[in-house]
């Protein structure tokens, strides 16, 4: 029995509804567009039969919160007593897909009722048999043709990172513990990929282990970093779930991004510049990712392509193509590695790298560290380095200075409190060479 919502701050109306709908339809009641949003959470109605004009939260914002809340159109029939013809153009033009006067004729009501429950179900097969024609069986991912043809089109016009993204030693998955299991870990990782990318996101299944990502309006490296970190930890979390704390295969992810449009706007050129870097993620110890940048590229080329090498080639390969004011940035990955270099420097040379920690809580948005990120950047020399993982940032200041770590943490905290800034927690400590 298909389910309706009735929503009418008048006890009467909501009564009289309910009867007249009750003999074919189950009716639920809601006395406010507040009550209703909480209800429509558990009962998921196929149409919600909303009065246009209540206290407090109006017809119309119910359906822009739910429509906002969770995505796509919702079933909407509006009714009112307002006898203007601008109350049922304001609510057509929302998107309702009926629209009547109260006082009604029941017959009428039900007659409407179930014309737009009809409708409903056509567009519902329609729908069917195209989300069958575009996405994985699978993983419920788009399918390689449609992401394909999606990503053709939006490339062009979009601004993005595009990542072809490698679960990286899978086939050990399928031969020692089976296939099935092998299709629960693709499922597991596809779920992994959604969680980690918004729903204006294209998200598709290539074929095996092969998937693709474009993450539209994105340009900063150090959120693919983010990205990163998060799917191989996630990963191998689930194999070991999936597959028991003994699980011993090296599972993860490497991904090879490229920025649209710095690097082209025609996806199959662009897709071959990301397999470029995602080859050399797999070939530098894989989990990881990489950014495809032309220059770097060339010069690669060049270098490989003379006999005796260029210096100068290979110079250009690893030098910045900009000079920025402030910290040295890297995604999370570079940092890490960084730092175990700096740590085993130590134990020969004996120098010193003083490490700085500023740490949010939860309950701060991700506007509000990126605030803080740029603070942060600015307040440091050149020669430093950061890096932020979550809600954390991590600093190396290689050549620490006298008192230069306590400097900086006050400098930033100064700075950040006299921007209204929210709390933040900071550690610093000069690490010494372990003897």
């Amino acid at each position: 029995m298909k389910k309706i919502l009735i929503v009418d701050d008048a006890q009467f109306m909501r009564k009289v509804t309910s009867s007249v709908l009750s003999e074919k339809y189950e009716t639920i009641c809601a006395a406010s567009g507040e009550e209703a949003l909480e209800l429509y959470k558990d009962e998921r109605p196929d149409l919600i039969l909303s009065d246009l004009i209540m206290p407090g939260m109006t017809g119309l914002e119910l359906q822009s919160s739910l429509t906002e809340r969770y995505g796509g159109p919702i079933p909407f029939m509006f009714m009112t007593a307002d006898e203007h013809e601008e109350s049922e153009s304001l609510g057509l033009e929302a998107g309702a897909l009926d629209y009547i006067r109260k006082p009604f004729k029941p017959e009428v009501l039900l007659r409407r009722v179930d014309n737009i429950i009809r409708h409903i179900e056509s567009l519902r097969q329609i729908q069917g048999l195209k989300v069958v024609a575009e996405t994985d069986p699978m993983t419920g991912l788009l399918n390689k043709a449609f992401a394909t043809k999606t990503l053709t089109e939006l490339c062009p016009r979009e601004n993005g990172i595009l990542m072809m993204v490698d679960l990286d030693s899978f086939k050990p998955v399928n031969d020692l513990y089976g296939h099935d299991m092998g299709d629960k870990v693709l499922i597991r990782f596809a779920e992994i990929l959604r969680n980690v990318t918004r729903s204006s996101d294209i998200v598709g299944r290539m074929g095996g282990d092969e998937f693709i990502i474009f993450c539209r309006d994105i340009r900063d490296e150090a959120l693919i970093a983010e990205k990163s970190r998060v799917i191989n930890e996630s990963v191998l979390a689930s194999a070991r779930e999936l597959m028991g704390d003994d699980m011993n295969i090296p599972l993860g992810a490497s991904i090879g991004a490229v920025s649209v449009p710095d690097e082209g706007t025609e996806f199959n050129v662009l897709y071959k510049k990301a397999d470029k870097a995602l080859y050399s993620v797999k070939q530098n110890g894989k989990h990881g990712y990489a950014m495809f940048h032309e220059r770097e590229s060339a010069a690669a080329a060049a270098v490989a392509d003379s006999p005796a090498g260029s210096l100068a080639a290979a110079r250009m390969i690893l030098e910045e193509r900009s000079r920025p004011k402030g910290a040295y940035e890297l995604g999370f990955e570079s940092f890490r590695t960084l730092y175990r270099f700096l740590v085993r420097g130590m134990e020969n040379y004996h120098y010193e790298v003083e490490f700085v920690l500023f740490s949010f809580d939860g309950s701060v948005a991700p506007d509000v560290m990126d605030a803080f990120g740029e603070k942060l950047c600015q307040a440091l020399r050149r020669s430093d380095i950061c890096t932020r993982s979550g809600r954390q940032f991590m600093v190396l200041l290689p050549v620490p200075g006298a008192d230069h770590g306590q400097a900086i943490v006050e400098r930033v905290l100064h700075a950040w409190a006299a921007a209204g800034g929210a709390p933040v927690t900071c550690e610093h400590e000069v690490m010494h060479a372990v003897e």
